[in-house]
């Protein structure tokens, strides 16, 4: 019986690749909505590449991202950002996790529109402030008012975010629960989810 059902889904999984039609699919959302984590199992459900768009451009400058910003600033950083993700729109079958900003640039979008198809990983404020506090890395917990910030984001980003062409919620549940909501909501997208 279990056997059956993994030839099941990894069925299902191949329908929605092929439905993709070579087109990357792009997570979008705040730091902490689950991009890296949510990604990295979609790309393995679904057995295509997995892409970090924040190692990358670290990758291609040779820093990290906090000296990018230390030593270039945000709109040095932003068109590396641009550059790259353009970049890995162009390899194909693989699923991109973009940084939070990533979407707030309208090219970014434009190309993303063409290339890929879009998927916001939403989640509400509560759960992205339980999830940044477990990483000392993020730059938002330099703040002295980091539940400021996030709140200052999520107005100002949620409305962008809002137009990709899939949402799905990330909430506290198992990845794999989250991973089968996007691949349900990518088979409702390319209008396979009615083929069975």
């Amino acid at each position: 019986m279990a056997d059956t059902k993994t030839a099941g889904n990894k069925e299902r999984e191949a329908r929605v690749v092929a439905a993709l039609g070579g087109r990357p699919i792009v997570l979008v959302g705040l730091m902490g909505a689950g991009k890296t984590t949510i990604g990295r199992r979609l790309a393995k459900r679904l057995s295509i590449p997995f892409r970090d768009a924040d190692h990358e451009i670290e990758a291609a400058a040779n820093m990290t991202i906090a000296e990018i910003f230390a030593q270039h600033g945000e709109a040095h950083f932003r068109d590396g950002e641009k550059r790259v993700i353009a970049r890995l729109l162009d390899e194909g079958d693989q699923v991109i996790a973009t940084g939070g900003g990533a979407w707030m640039n309208d090219e970014t979008r434009a190309l993303v529109a063409e290339r890929g198809v879009s998927v916001w990983l939403k989640a509400e404020f509560d759960v992205l402030m339980e999830r940044v506090r477990r990483r000392s890395h993020r730059p938002l917990l330099k703040d002295p008012d980091p539940e400021g910030v996030m709140r200052r984001l999520m107005d100002e980003r949620y409305p962008v975010y809002a137009t990709a062409d899939v949402m799905v919620l990330s909430k506290e549940a198992p990845h794999d629960r989250i991973v089968t909501s996007v691949i349900e909501a990518l088979e409702s997208h390319t209008g396979i989810a009615d083929k069975g």
